[in-house]
Parts: C-alpha cells; structure tokens; sequence
C-alpha cells in the first residue's frame, strides 16, 4: 500500500495514451454513435482547415497571388504532378479526390500537433475509413473500366507457368491486405510520435534531467511536422499507386 501511494504522488506517474481516448464534448456521458466527442471536433476542423487554406485564398484568383494564393497553388500543383506522374493522363479526372484526400490528412495532421488538441489521425477508426474508401473506390473503378480484365492485376504472366496460380493467390491476398497497410501505417506512425513526446514531458518533471527532455520533446516536435507532411504523403502516393492498378491492371 505504501509503494502504491509514493506512485500515485510521484511526478513520474504519467499516461501517454490517455491523450488518444474519445470523450464527449458536452458532457461525462457514454459515448454513443451520434455523441459529438473531441474526435467530431477536430474532424470538423480539419474540414474548416482545408477551406481556409483552398478556398477562400483562391476565391479572388488575383493575378499577382499572394501568400494563401500561392500556397494554394503551390500544392495544387505538387499534388497534380504527383497524380499525373503516377497514374498517367487517365488519372488527373481523379485528382479533385486525390487532392481533397491530401489535404484532409495533412490539416489533421498538423493540427493534432497544436497544445491541447486532439490527432484524429491517430485513430485507426478514422484511417480504415479513409483506407477502406480508397480501396473500394479503386476496385468498383477497377471493374467498371477493365470488367473481367481487372483479374489480370492478379495473373503474373511473365512468371512461368507452374508459379503462376501460386502467385496468383499471394498477389490475391496481398491485394485484401491494401486497407490494412494503409490504415495502419498512417495511424501507428502518429500515434507513436505523439506517445513518444508526452513520455519525454513526463520526465521533464524531474528537474535534474529537465533540460534534456525539452531538448528531447523540442527534436521529437520538430520531427512529428516532418513525420505530418510525409504521412500524408505516403498515404496520397499509395492512393495513387492503387488507382494505377485499377487503370491499368495487367503485369
């Protein structure tokens, strides 16, 4: 009893992951499906980010641009080139999707990096949707473009003959696991970052190892704004990737 006491007091009692949970916005209530939460919040903000960052910059199409002009139009054109590089002309009809997908995740990405906020990308409920959506839209469009041909993504024909059912079943497999991959990989690589800085801020409490900690959170910070940018770009260029696969589905 006494060990559990000195616990509770001591400054190096700390809970990384209590930052991750889900809780009503108004209210101690259960959360249900229709309960407006943090989670709800910051989805919203992350809408009002994309706008505030696309729309009202560009809503005057000024000649000489100015800042939110030509941020806009600088990522407009990253994200083009990327599609066009990618999936070929027959993409570009899909970068509006692509480009909305891009920037969504990236708002929400750096804004769980404001003090107090919440990551909703830290959420795998969150990523398997935007996954699970990416990989039913490429398949459907897979299908409605190539109809029947869209199995030969599944037909490696230039491996020999006796390998290629095998292949076939790998390629089958790894195909479902499309969503899994991309839900987690986007999810787990922030979570892991945020976690990492809130055990570095609990040892800041410590006053004789206080200022490498803050060094610590200071590098791990500068790493998560790196860590937001490439997530959301891994993501988008595997959504890419797969669209290309369902435009041009043979090996």
């Amino acid at each position: 009893m006494a060990s559990d006491s000195t616990a509770e007091g001591s400054s190096l009692v700390f809970h990384p992951m209590d930052q991750f949970i889900v809780k009503p916005l108004f209210g101690d209530g259960a959360v249900g499906m229709f309960t407006i939460t943090n989670v709800t919040l910051w989805l919203a903000l992350a809408i009002v980010a994309v706008i505030a960052l696309l729309v009202l910059p560009t809503s005057k199409r000024a000649i000489v641009p100015g800042r939110g002009q030509s941020i806009a139009e600088l990522t407009y054109g990253f994200i083009y080139k990327m599609v066009e590089d990618v999936c070929g002309k027959d993409g570009l009809k899909f970068f509006p999707y692509i480009m909305t997908l891009f920037m969504f995740i990236v708002s929400a990405n750096f804004l769980g990096l404001l003090p107090m906020s919440f990551t909703t990308t830290s959420h795998f409920a969150v990523t398997a949707v935007l996954a699970l959506a990416v990989f039913l839209t490429v398949t459907i469009l897979g299908f409605v473009i190539n109809g029947a041909g869209f199995l030969g993504l599944f037909w490696v024909s230039s491996a020999p003959l006796a390998l290629r059912p095998i292949l076939a079943v790998i390629e089958l497999i790894s195909y479902f696991v499309r969503p899994v991959s991309h839900s987690i990989r986007l999810a787990g690589n922030v979570m892991a970052g945020h976690a990492v800085i809130k055990v570095f801020a609990g040892f800041a409490a410590i006053t004789v190892i206080s200022p490498v900690s803050v060094l610590a959170i200071t590098a791990m910070y500068g790493l998560e704004i790196l860590v937001a940018f490439i997530q959301a770009y891994v993501f988008t260029i595997l959504t890419c990737v797969y669209l290309k696969d369902a435009l041009h589905p043979s090996h």
